[in-house]
């Protein structure tokens, strides 16, 4: 089965030696000086938004393999329209409850029917679209890092992402049906998701370094009228 495939009917796929070592080097320098909107603890960073503008970030959105796979796993020409960048530290290892990635960042709030919980994050204006519309989109998560059991890995609910928006009490419902599962990856790997599958972390057995590049895709089509993707969006 192709990654493509296991996308479509897990809600995710592993696709493994992604990022050259030297990439990744590159990229975790990066992010030592880069300006971009970091959340510290202990003056480690352990989150940053607005990355899209890192030279590295693009380059890691831009390698041939990722643009083969998000040309087939998006129905329209891809765009990057949001950049994430996480960690784990001994100084902040916590547990990520069960959930599904609801929000876009946009240029500007417009009122439009069906899209709601408007909010503010690193100044860019953020929102939470229709299910239809986040189906359409794919995430990819670049592993800079190693990430064992003992690290706190990805855990997911295969299949989840079908059910559309789900209250906690249909997610309660699902995981108590479906095996989750854990994906644990070596420096370079990429975790493919998309946004409504269910996912959590637990807080790291043993913490150390577990940083990530958290990009998401959509197809330039994707918006209605009078929306727009954030500014520092691109087309690949």
């Amino acid at each position: 089965m192709t990654a493509a495939c296991a996308l479509e009917r897990d809600g995710f796929a592993l696709v493994r030696g992604v990022v050259s070592a030297g990439l990744i080097a590159r990229t975790i320098a990066a992010f030592a000086t880069a300006d971009v909107s970091r959340s510290k603890r202990s003056e480690e960073t352990y989150g940053a938004r607005n990355i899209l503008d890192v030279a590295e970030v693009r380059e890691l959105a831009s390698l041939d393999t990722v643009r083969a796979f998000v040309s087939d796993a998006l129905d329209g020409e891809p765009l990057v329209v949001r950049g994430i960048f996480f960690d784990k530290t001994p100084a902040a290892n916590w547990p990520v409850a069960w959930h599904q990635d609801l929000s876009l960042a946009l240029a500007a709030r417009q009122e439009t029917d069906g899209w709601q919980a408007w909010s503010v994050k690193a100044a860019v204006v953020h929102v939470q679209p229709p299910a239809d519309v986040l189906g359409r989109m794919v995430t990819l998560r670049f592993h800079l890092d190693a990430c064992s059991e003992d690290n706190g890995p990805l855990r997911v609910v295969p299949g989840s992402h079908a059910h559309g928006r789900l209250d906690r009490e249909r997610q309660a419902s699902l995981r108590a049906q479906v095996n989750e599962q854990s994906l644990c990856v070596a420096a370079g790997d990429v975790i493919a998701m998309r946004p409504l599958i269910m996912h959590a972390s637990s807080a790291a057995r043993s913490p150390h370094h577990r940083r990530i590049v958290h990009l998401e895709f959509a197809p330039r089509d994707l918006l209605p009228p009078g929306l727009a993707w954030n500014a520092s969006s691109f087309a690949l």
